[in-house]
């Protein structure tokens, strides 16, 4: 973790700081686990009910809160659900340290889970798939089936430092691999961001699970979750927003 340094978040689980990215990995008014649940975990699985199986993205694998509370989330829930989780993430030595990050208690079960992917970047159980991919995130959607993810977690660095991980391209890869009836969510707000979703096919809603408002895109209209956003209309509102595009 030579290239990060541990931070105390407010919800007294530890995050850590990029030096170079210059960003935390999660906001620290929010705290660690507490972001993972609200922006991410909670959304998704209100969306998703009843389900046996559920294929998740979870870009990029960082720290590992996002994956790691999706697993709580299920066990403190007895959800009877398959989990299939797979994650890009570009730093290997930060995966290879995590063996010694503190966790907050409420993953202290999982302990096997977290040496196996420092050590291994896959987990395996009846009930429980982990695919951690070394490399680029971009890279790796190319070579994921289509209409194969139930939920995916866009919650990479901003787009002022990790542009490539924003453009509509990109949501163009993850609209490809998502299935219909799929959820993406994001913390980030931006018109511009919300933008390139939209122009890549997906449906924009807003939910605000905390103090601060988040993203959710579905390849189709719904009504059980978030309000919708009418990008349209935003569009012909506002000639000077724009979204981001590879080149």
């Amino acid at each position: 973790m030579s290239n990060n340094k541990v931070v105390i978040t407010s919800d007294g689980s530890h995050t850590l700081f990029s030096h170079k990215y210059n960003q935390h990995f999660h906001n620290t008014e929010d705290g660690s686990l507490s972001e993972a649940l609200n922006k991410h975990i909670i959304p998704a699985f209100t969306f998703h009910t009843n389900k046996n199986e559920l294929n998740i993205l979870d870009i990029c694998y960082g720290i590992g809160y996002n994956t790691l509370a999706t697993i709580f989330y299920v066990v403190t829930n007895n959800f009877n659900i398959k989990l299939n989780i797979y994650s890009p993430e570009l730093d290997f030595d930060l995966i290879k340290s995590l063996k010694d990050f503190e966790y907050p208690q409420e993953f202290s079960s999982f302990k096997d889970v977290i040496f196996q992917l420092s050590q291994n970047q896959k987990f395996n159980s009846e009930n429980l798939n982990i695919e951690i991919f070394i490399g680029d995130a971009r890279q790796y959607l190319k070579n994921l089936p289509i209409n194969f993810f139930d939920i995916i977690y866009q919650d990479a660095f901003s787009s002022d430092v990790n542009f490539e991980l924003w453009t509509k391209e990109f949501f163009d890869d993850l609209y490809n691999t998502s299935k219909q009836n799929s959820i993406l969510t994001t913390y980030a707000i931006s018109t511009n961001i919300r933008l390139s979703l939209y122009e890549a096919g997906f449906f924009i809603y807003e939910l605000r699970p905390t103090k601060r408002k988040i993203t959710l895109a579905f390849k189709q209209k719904q009504n059980i979750i978030g309000k919708f956003i009418d990008m349209k209309l935003k569009k012909e509102r506002n000639k000077s927003a724009h979204a981001l595009y590879d080149n």
